[in-house]
Parts: C-alpha cells; structure tokens; sequence
C-alpha cells in the first residue's frame, strides 16, 4: 500500500521536488488507467514520465540484504 503525498497535494509542487517513489506510485497507476484519462491525466502522466527520464530512469543501481534493483512504493 502506497504511502505517501496524495495527487491533490502533489499537484501542487513541481515534479522536480516529487520523491522517486511517488513517481514511480503515480505512474504505475496512470499507466494502468490510461484508456480512460481525459487529456488533463495524459498531459500530468507525460509531465510525470518526462521528470523520470530527466532522473535516467527507476533503477537501482546495486541490490543489498534489504533492497532489490527495483523502487518499490509500498
């Protein structure tokens, strides 16, 4: 379960400031609603996409004990 800044109050920052894991909350789920987004959800899902590139992407680096190669939100 995500735990986190909900959309009404991230809307409010620039995706700049957003942390890596409610990028990769956010845009799981607006990949998985995207045949039903209005064109306001497309543009804020391509805003969110364009902020992961600029970060080279959602990987880890190096696995340890605790963490696996992917950004979990949960």
């Amino acid at each position: 379960m995500y735990v986190g800044r909900d959309m009404t109050e991230l809307s409010m920052i620039p995706k700049t400031d957003w942390k890596k894991e409610e990028l990769a909350f956010f845009h799981h789920s607006l990949q998985q609603i995207m045949p039903y987004l209005n064109s306001e959800g497309v543009t804020i899902h391509r805003e969110i996409i364009k902020e992961i590139e600029q970060r080279g992407g959602l990987h880890r680096n190096e696995a340890d004990w605790t963490h696996g190669t992917r950004i979990s939100y949960d």
